[in-house]
């Protein structure tokens, strides 16, 4: 695939989104072209952009795929906590699955040579076993309705690519964390920055992160990069850390050392389903990690930031904001 000359992106205002709408800009390229949904969003001006409805299976598409030769979909309706529709399977399948596959036969339509999905470890499943990273190759085993509906994406696209001969490439990050970054990794840098006890100073797991300009790295590579086409990736820093090496690795970032108290394991997820945060647990404790070594053969990629650059350029943002907010 010749280098790209004309990049759209979905979601270009959500974390992973503007990263890569900044990074594709500063690459100038002659067409980056984003879909928003409301004005006062804040894209450089070279932006080219087209306003959207929210993920519906019935949006037209037309005017955002035009001349386009890569799309880069990052919107979805994303994982919650606390799930508050009554029906979350269908939500998820609307937006995750019909709205993708809208998008990608309108990408066909008008001649898209690749459309870069942005799936989710959750395909793979919630937890990895001891010694037993995720495969890209692995069987799916999702276990809530955001997991569910990005492997039927997933599985939609591979057949529209089979059908059409546009190329696929679909990426599955970890957790992506990086400067902006909110909901529970914020949270634990507040509680970090206020010098609150933690009780997780014994975890020993081991869980998968990635750095969004890694992420971001990549995503840029499969643009073009012809190992990418109808390929599955699976992404993170490459160096995997227990829930305690991270807090203690975030404290050193924001200069104030971790106060983690050494609770058992056991002793915590008992605590844990008593309260009803079984899951919430499983995410301290279990492990979650993947094998990158098929994305970086097949396009001789590394992450080109470390764990400890990444981590102090969050903290740096966190505290800049919190100084200025």
């Amino acid at each position: 695939m010749r280098q790209p000359v004309a990049v759209a992106v979905t979601g270009a205002t959500g974390f992973v989104g503007r990263a890569l709408v900044r990074r594709l800009v500063a690459l100038e390229l002659p067409c980056v072209r984003a879909a928003v949904r409301k004005v006062g969003h804040g894209l450089d001006p070279a932006v080219e952009v087209v306003m959207v409805d929210d993920l519906a299976a019935d949006n037209r598409w037309h005017e955002f795929v035009a001349g386009i030769d890569v799309v880069v979909h990052c919107a979805a309706r994303v994982h919650v906590l606390d799930e508050s529709a009554g029906d979350p399977q269908a939500e998820y399948f609307q937006a995750n699955v019909a709205a993708t596959l809208n998008l990608a036969e309108q990408a066909v339509a008008a001649g898209v040579r690749r459309f870069v999905f942005i799936s989710s470890i959750k395909v793979n499943g919630e937890y990895s076993l001891a010694g037993s990273p995720f495969k890209a190759s692995d069987p799916g085993r999702p276990e809530d309705p955001y997991g569910v509906s990005k492997q039927a994406a997933e599985q939609q696209l591979r057949e529209l690519a089979a059908r059409t001969g546009m190329e696929v490439v679909i990426v599955r990050p970890v957790l992506v964390y990086g400067p902006g970054v909110k909901a529970n990794f914020l949270n634990m840098m507040r509680w970090l920055d206020k010098g609150v006890p933690l009780p997780l100073g014994a975890i020993n797991n081991r869980r998968s992160l990635v750095a969004l300009e890694n992420l971001v790295d990549l995503l840029v590579t499969c643009l073009a990069h012809p190992g990418a086409a109808n390929q599955t990736l699976l992404v993170s820093d490459a160096q995997d850390l227990s829930t305690t090496e991270l807090l203690k690795r975030v404290g050193k970032a924001l200069g104030k050392p971790a106060r983690l108290l050494p609770v058992p394991m056991w002793l915590l997820s008992t605590l844990a389903a008593l309260l009803g945060k079984r899951a919430f647990s499983q995410r301290l404790c279990g492990s979650l990690q993947v094998d990158i070594d098929q994305t970086c053969t097949l396009l001789d990629w590394r992450p080109p930031v470390s764990v400890d650059q990444a981590l102090r350029e969050t903290a740096n943002h966190y505290l800049e904001n919190k100084k200025h907010g």
